[in-house]
Order: C-alpha cells, then sequence, then structure tokens
C-alpha cells in the first residue's frame, strides 16, 4: 500500500467541508425559520388578546359611567356618583398593589416565556 498524497487528502477533504458548508447555511436557515415562527406567534397573541382586551375595556367604561350616573340619582347629584366609583377602584387599585403585585407579575412573565419557548 502506498502512502496517500497531498493530493489526496484534499480531494477527501473538499467533500467533508462542502457538506458542513451546507448544514452550516441549512442550521443557520432553521434558526431564521424558527425565530420568525416565534415572533408571529407571540405578535398575533398579542393583538388577538389586545383586541379582546379593547373591547372588554370600552365595555367596562361604559357599564362604569352608567353605574356613576345611576348611584348619582340615587346620591342627588350626577357627580357624587362619580366620586364614588372613582374610590371604589382607587380601593381595588390599592388592594391589588399590595397583595396581587408580585402573584399577577409572575404569571405574566410565566406566560411571555411559555409563549416563547414552545
Amino acid at each position: 500500500m502506498s502512502q496517500p498524497t497531498s493530493e489526496d487528502k484534499i480531494m477527501f477533504m473538499e467533500p467533508l467541508f462542502a457538506r458542513a458548508e451546507d448544514f452550516g447555511k441549512t442550521s443557520l436557515e432553521l434558526i431564521k425559520l424558527k425565530t420568525v415562527d416565534k415572533t408571529a406567534d407571540v405578535a398575533s397573541t398579542l393583538i388577538s388578546r389586545g383586541s379582546v382586551v379593547l373591547i372588554l375595556s370600552m365595555f367596562t367604561i361604559i357599564v362604569n359611567v352608567g353605574i356613576a350616573l345611576w348611584l348619582g340619582d340615587i346620591l342627588g347629584k350626577s357627580y357624587y356618583g362619580f366620586f364614588c366609583v372613582a374610590a371604589f377602584y382607587g380601593i381595588v387599585g390599592i388592594i391589588l398593589y399590595f397583595f396581587a403585585h408580585k402573584w399577577i407579575k409572575k404569571s405574566i412573565s410565566e406566560s411571555i416565556i411559555t409563549q416563547i419557548l414552545n
């Protein structure tokens, strides 16, 4: 048996380098596609949930104006009803801040992480 020459070694290595280059390009393309998929998934989730939140917010505002006017009618002055509704939301906001702030923050963080990693 004769020793392989440097030309034989080069001929052997060329297909190997070509395959490695193809593998690298394919891996990069796969990473790009996965990134686009996750970005589209997160964006579509945010947009769909955002539209639901917008509609529920409009509903809540209209209901709150109605409750404020109704309470104002009962209390004798319409602005008293708005003060009552505002005081209610102030108390709810303080309670949420002190008791549920960490839980809400943790839930949102976990939801975002789950959305990105799945």
